[in-house]
């Protein structure tokens, strides 16, 4: 795994299945970040092989529940994106999957209620002893490549301290979100601060923040000198942000995720989760589209919401 002169798909909470991150990378994307999952919940899946799709499904005992879902075409570039609080349990999670993914990524940013309370995702940044044993106990029991994703600290210094510790234990990069805990999405990102980070490492330095056009990711690499650079919202609303070529309509690109949903046997819980996203920036969650999204209950009504029925039932009717 490289991690040098990289356009990566961002992790993205129900968002990143296996439908954006095969558009995101035939549009340029050479990473491709999976949604975080829980590792209390993943040590519960059992690899299975989908003859039908061609995929290999993690299915949670007992629900049936496909949790994770990837395929060849992406063996070399998906990362696996855990959210952990505890070592041991996270390397019983990394053994299940660590063999059909390019790396594993241990999730250090979430500010969500649900993952600090269970002591994960940005929770684990004022515990760099714990972060170290995570990281430490992965790399030493895996070939598969681990790294963390980490957001900036209250104060420059202490992010700066944290992600020097974070390089002391051995991972071939690190991603950086430029923004606190308590900073909103609408906030700017602090793209300095990443500088900060990048001048204090030598192992490369993802950046992510506010990269929504395909020339923001040159901005953001000559603004902070990092080597890579990660999408998350400007890829969920239009993965064609990859494309030197420029964005596609949106429109068009929608069509686009709603066949690869289709092909793929999307969740439809994630279809509708990225089809709002889509909506809702691009236009009016209330308007007809949107209600409608909102009533789909399965891929065949999000096929027929956008005249796709002919395609749905061909290619339901040749899985293998």
């Amino acid at each position: 795994m490289e991690y040098r002169n990289k356009l990566v798909l961002a992790p993205m909470v129900r968002a990143g299945a296996l439908p954006l991150r095969l558009l995101a990378a035939e549009y340029g994307a050479d990473i491709t970040y999976g949604e975080e999952i829980i590792d209390h919940k993943f040590v519960h899946c059992q690899r299975v092989t989908n003859e039908s799709l061609g995929t290999t499904d993690f299915v949670e005992k007992g629900t049936g529940s496909v949790v994770f879902r990837t395929c060849p075409q992406e063996r070399d570039r998906v990362v696996f994106q855990m959210g952990t609080s505890d070592a041991v349990r996270a390397l019983k999670a990394a053994e299940i999957v660590c063999n059909d993914v390019a790396a594993i990524d241990i999730n250090m940013g979430c500010p969500k209620a649900f993952s600090i309370s269970g002591g994960m995702g940005a929770a684990l940044l004022t515990k760099p002893e714990l972060i170290h044993d995570i990281l430490t106990t992965l790399r030493r029991n895996l070939n598969t490549p681990v790294t963390c994703k980490i957001r900036l600290l209250s104060k420059r210094e202490d992010t700066v301290e944290l992600a020097r510790r974070i390089e002391k234990t051995g991972v071939p990069a690190l991603a950086v979100h430029g923004r606190t805990i308590k900073d909103r999405p609408k906030d700017p990102a602090k793209w300095d601060e990443i500088a900060d980070v990048v001048s204090a490492l030598s192992i490369p330095v993802i950046a992510n923040g506010d990269v929504f056009e395909y020339e923001d990711f040159k901005r953001i690499k000559d603004a902070t000198g990092a080597t890579s650079v990660m999408a998350a919202r400007g890829a969920l609303w239009n993965a064609s942000v990859f494309s030197a070529k420029g964005k596609i309509p949106w429109e068009d690109y929608k069509r686009e995720y709603v066949r690869k949903t289709i092909l793929w046997d999307n969740d439809v819980k994630s279809t509708k989760t990225t089809l709002r996203e889509i909506i809702t920036h691009y236009t009016n969650l209330e308007f007809a589209e949107g209600k409608g999204v909102i009533k789909c209950g399965s891929s065949a009504d999000v096929a027929r919401l956008y005249n796709e029925e002919d395609y749905y039932n061909f290619v339901v009717s040749n899985w293998k």
